[in-house]
């Protein structure tokens, strides 16, 4: 069983990569799974195996507690916690190959609290590995590629498992424009001349410095340009699951 958790900032595309990715596998003949961990969500484009929501209720918890939804959905973060090995016990009686974990849509709530490795680890001890998401057009402004830069790499602090970046919803640009932001992942001379173009002052100089930083800390972010809309990318997504887990192997034992 192989487990493959899904980041990124709110609005980066999570539950409709988990369904597509779930359905893309399935064609495959994987048997997969579906993790919903986000317990203030209202709907989903997939209907989950295992859903957080089951087991903590955020309108529950603003009543009870007095609350804001904010306060809430911190407090329902850290109860996760306590319900992370029976969501284990239910993981492991899935019998699937690969599990697909969506995560909160504030991506804070998992990644930056004591939580969320918490959890991460104690879910299951089988193979792990993260899909951190790049909002195609966030990323479009050479500022906010680098501040994902920054916090892709907070995550993989964070987490220190095998990690991809996904250019996501890369639909919803023109094809150029997407394969520019792809050129920016592996080419650091044409990230540091966009920088130099398209920014000035305070912002230019911070935005280059946080690249070589990255650079000299030998983190690479690879982007893997995806669309969960028209399943393009798909391909490239789940060949690179394959090598991290097996070796290039397919999951399926």
């Amino acid at each position: 069983m192989f487990i493959v958790f899904i980041i990124g900032t709110a609005g980066s595309g999570k539950s409709l990569l988990t369904a597509s990715l779930n359905e893309w596998l399935k064609v495959g003949k994987q048997k997969t799974a579906t993790v919903n961990l986000d317990p203030g969500v209202l709907t989903l484009p997939y209907v989950p195996d295992i859903d957080i929501r089951n087991y903590i209720n955020v309108n529950e918890l603003m009543e009870k507690y007095g609350l804001g939804p904010n306060g809430a959905l911190l407090m329902a973060a850290d109860l996760i916690a306590e319900e992370a090995q029976r969501l284990g016990r239910e993981i492991q009686d899935l019998k699937s190959d690969v599990v697909i974990v969506d995560t909160p849509g504030q991506m804070e709530l998992f990644a930056f609290r004591a939580s969320g490795p918490y959890i991460a680890n104690e879910l299951t001890k089988e193979p792990k590995a993260i899909i951190y998401l790049f909002d195609a057009v966030f990323s479009f402004n050479p500022l906010n590629y680098v501040s994902n830069m920054f916090l892709s790499a907070a995550v993989y602090n964070r987490f220190f498992v095998p990690q991809l970046h996904v250019l996501s919803k890369c639909d919803l640009l023109p094809p150029e424009e997407a394969n520019r932001i792809v050129d920016w992942s592996s080419n650091p001379k044409a990230l540091e001349e966009v920088i130099e173009e398209k920014l000035s002052g305070t912002r230019r100089l911070l935005s280059r410095d946080m690249m070589h930083v990255i650079h000299r800390l030998g983190l690479r972010f690879l982007l893997i340009p995806v669309s969960a809309k028209t399943n393009e990318g798909l391909i490239n997504l789940n060949t690179a699951l394959e090598r991290i887990f097996a070796g290039g192997e397919k999951f399926t034992f």
